[in-house]
């Protein structure tokens, strides 16, 4: 069934649970000639609900049988005090809205003891893993035993559609082939398309800087981004940095940062709105379809994306018919994406959401990886003076930065690892298994494991990188503290080398991201020209919209959020609520 077709499977899924026990029990009526008068309805009630647990009891015994068959055991489930987990449920989402990034599933984990979960909501198996080797298999290892999977292209179809985040198997190996080309080193290395972007972001920050103003950094950041992205994609800048900015003071508070007013605003949200939809889709869980039964919630935010898109789509069609009439070809190096792209089929929905995957993650990755590196600036200045002293030493206070020099910039590279560890732009994601498997043995977070654990098979696992990479069982005590110093250290280093898989900001095995080189170097260039001016950065929490600092109560847990100045939220990807305010000051060598 096609994943535009949710409505339709959410109708025959109620059909198996209501029509079905009906009719059986209607026949069975009818047979024995009984009449149940008054006691018709709670009769009917009652054997639905009987129905289905017994459904529930026959899907365990088979699924013991088949654990037992694959050597493993159950995944521990979450027992909650009403029915389907109803009352679990209630609680994630009402914790949702006010808890620290992902403390929801870390509290479970806590309660149970144990790194990965079935929470079983209305009567559906969903496995959540907070477990490095469970993770590691379902990325690498046993990659070829898992997909994105029926019910996530369902919540991604009208977004993401065909694009590169939202397909398996062909398509997804045509889309990795096509889009392989334009991230090698000779082009992610031309550093003059960072310059030109990186200069029109610091003229802005140049201007704030003179009159005492804060920046919304992350708003800032991702127009550097998407402009760069824009141009280095389909050759035109979109020349978001251009538009209005949020006023401190002034900003209202918007999907995923501050609020924009001007056109770019207008796709910020919508590419926002469809974002926070899906994530709401993935937590309600496979129900989803009952609450947008009369219209698709993302309808607007994708056609305003659209009206952006489409005509860059259908001009590079055009260009492409007018060139093949011409008999002009052009070989890959002298072509942009889209110009590839559009060689490479006529579909322009295709184009659009392959272009549509690849802008989404060329700016929210680098710009979810600045503007938590520039917090980390802000709240440890020594950091920030030993950053500049190293690309002082090795750029110059105004030479461009080379790719040899960006190399050779050690004590920079572990501050983006360091960051990228504690706030990965991505902090969970999600697969399907394609059939039963067994997942090896847990990695001993929680004691010495009973042994492999029983996955069923067609069920939806969502694994956490940014807990795995603070979990203490694998990185210390001091897990949750911002120390790039364990880089550095060679003991403190080895623990990583020992165990790669224990830090994948960018995911790993098949579908490790193409593009992280390009984000890397993107974000190293723009942070050497921002040091190599800048050398003082301020939050000011003043600035905040309202409602975007963190509740008083984190205060008084555990982990990070006891000392945390702002508030990471994700929709897909990681982001300040509210957005990043900050002062930058000059350097007095500058």
């Amino acid at each position: 069934m096609h994943p535009t077709w949710y409505r339709t499977r959410l109708l025959f899924d109620v059909c198996r649970a209501l029509l079905l026990p009906s009719t059986i029990l209607t026949l069975i009526l009818n047979t024995t000639h009984t009449r149940l008068g008054f006691l018709t309805v709670p009769s009917y009630a009652l054997f639905i609900v009987t129905w289905a647990f017994g459904k529930c009891l026959i899907r365990d015994t088979v699924q013991a049988f088949d654990a037992k068959r694959l050597g493993a055991v159950p995944i521990t489930r979450v027992q909650g005090k009403w029915p389907g987990n109803v009352d679990v449920l209630y609680r994630m989402m009402k914790a949702f809205k006010t808890s620290y990034i992902l403390d929801v599933y870390l509290g479970l984990f806590e309660e149970y003891q144990c790194t990965t979960l079935n929470l079983r909501i209305f009567g559906v198996d969903q496995i959540i893993t907070m477990d490095e080797d469970h993770s590691k298999f379902v990325i690498a290892t046993g990659f070829h035993r898992f997909w994105r999977g029926t019910y996530q292209k369902e919540r991604m179809e009208s977004f993401l559609g065909n694009g590169i985040f939202n397909r398996d198997d062909e398509m997804w190996k045509m889309h990795r082939g096509i889009a392989r080309p334009f991230l090698a080193r000779e082009r992610i290395s031309d550093f003059e398309l960072f310059e030109r972007h990186v200069q029109h972001t610091l003229s802005i920050i140049s201007s704030a800087s003179s009159g005492k103003l804060p920046v919304e950094a992350q708003d800032l950041y991702a127009r550097f981004t998407l402009d760069t992205a824009s141009e280095f994609l389909f050759g035109q800048n979109l020349d978001t940095l251009s538009g209005t900015l949020p006023t401190p003071g002034k900003a209202s508070l918007g999907l995923k940062g501050s609020a924009t007013h001007d056109e770019f605003g207008s796709f910020t949200q919508a590419f926002e709105a469809c974002q926070q939809i899906i994530t709401n889709r993935a937590r309600i869980g496979y129900i989803w379809p009952l609450f947008e039964l009369f219209g698709d919630k993302t309808a607007g935010p994708v056609k305003t994306i659209g009206r952006w898109l489409d005509p860059h789509v259908e001009r590079a069609i055009s260009d492409k018919i007018r060139m093949h009439k011409a008999g002009v070809q052009s070989s890959v190096s002298e072509k942009t994406f889209l110009q590839h792209l559009a060689d490479s089929t006529n579909d322009p929905v295709l184009i659009r959401d392959q272009l549509l995957s690849m802008l989404l993650a060329s700016r929210d990755t680098t710009a979810c990886l600045l503007t938590f590196v520039t917090y980390f600036m802000a709240l440890h200045p020594e950091v920030t003076q030993k950053l500049r002293a190293e690309v002082l030493q090795h750029c110059g206070p105004t030479q461009a930065p080379t790719y040899e020099a960006i190399k050779s910039l050690r004590y920079m590279r572990a501050v983006i690892n360091e960051t990228l560890r504690l706030f990965p732009p991505v902090p969970l994601n999600v697969r399907e298994s394609r059939a039963a498997c067994a997942l090896p043995l847990s990695d001993r977070t929680f004691g010495e494991p009973s042994g492999p654990l029983y996955m069923p098979g067609k069920t939806n696992i969502v694994y956490l990188p940014l807990l795995v990479q603070r979990n203490t069982a694998l990185w210390g005590t001091d897990a949750d503290v911002f120390d790039p110093e364990r880089w550095l250290d060679p003991a403190r280093l080895s623990i990583y080398t020992s165990n790669p898989m224990m830090y994948a900001p960018f995911s790993a095995g098949p579908r490790v991201c193409i593009g992280q080189q390009y984000a890397l170097n993107e974000a190293t260039y723009f942070l050497v020209r921002l040091l190599q001016q800048y050398d003082t950065f301020t939050l000011v929490p003043e600035a905040q919209p309202e409602g975007s600092l963190p509740p008083e109560e984190w205060k008084f847990r555990r982990g990070r959020q006891t000392v945390e100045k702002i508030w990471p939220s994700a929709a897909l990807t990681l982001y300040v609520k509210g957005g990043l305010w900050v002062r930058y000051s000059r350097s007095s060598q500058s």
